[in-house]
């Protein structure tokens, strides 16, 4: 049986949270709980993860919300007890403009922090030990990226906390995960115009991230050659790295 039978995802409606709604209702799920900001992708996705006879309830939201957010989630716990959350809602900054820095940190942090913090205060309530928290950033969050800098630092910044909070929510047995892919296809890539090396499909990536959350992984990079080459880029002398990430091509 899933050891998974109440799943919640943010930014379910396309790219890694799509491929993972149809992945967990392939596999049996009982109850999935997504959300999105655009209805037709939504129900789209609901209804080809309806076709596994799993139940879905999507809700149309912003992840900005601090509030609307918390009160969706307490929703959702009542209506089955929540066994795995999903903080992985996130966009691309493209220009580097001030409104587009804003938003990156708006969705990529603040929407982890006003999914993540209202799923713990439920879990904390509960005295099962089947309660996971997964957080998606990305390998650009290894280092400072001169090519996309406010996706990069959002991405660590989120990877950092999540990373943290595997050990301090540890004592009220809650699990984290953090996920950190590589170049996965999303509207995100379908953007880009740079090189993507070891370009993966969406449900191959779920697959993976399914499959270690269910080991209770806590840090979840792939694939692995760009993790090697990302942790290095992180640990080289400053100005070694800066070379090398001076040359890397600007998404645009």
């Amino acid at each position: 049986m899933q050891y998974f039978q109440n799943i919640l995802i943010t930014g379910a409606s396309s790219g890694i949270g799509e491929a993972l709604a149809i992945h967990y209702a392939s596999h049996g799920v009982q109850n999935l709980f997504l959300c999105g900001r655009n209805v037709e992708r939504l129900d789209a996705v609901a209804a080809e993860c309806r076709k596994y006879q799993t139940r879905v309830y999507t809700q149309i939201l912003d992840v900005t919300d601090r509030e609307a957010v918390k009160l969706w989630i307490e929703k959702c716990e009542k209506t089955a007890p929540l066994n795995l959350v999903f903080a992985n809602a996130g966009v691309a900054t493209l220009q580097e403009t001030d409104e587009n820095i804003y938003n990156t940190f708006n969705i990529n942090l603040f929407g982890v922090l006003n999914t993540v913090l209202p799923a713990v205060e439920l879990f904390k309530q509960r005295k099962d030990t089947n309660k996971t928290i997964a957080i998606t950033s990305s390998i650009a969050g290894y280092h400072g990226l001169m090519t996309c800098p406010s996706y990069s630092a959002s991405k660590a910044a989120v990877k950092a906390w999540g990373e943290a909070q595997r050990l301090a929510l540890k004592p009220y047995n809650i699990n984290v995960s953090v996920i950190c892919p590589g170049f996965i296809r999303s509207r995100i890539t379908d953007k880009n115009t740079c090189p993507m090396p070891f370009f993966m499909e969406a449900p191959k990536a779920a697959k993976i991230i399914a499959e270690r959350i269910e080991k209770n992984v806590g840090l979840i990079a792939f694939p692995w050659p760009m993790r090697l080459a990302s942790w290095f880029g992180s640990v080289l002398p400053a100005r070694v790295s800066e070379f090398i990430y001076s040359k890397l091509p600007y998404k645009v």
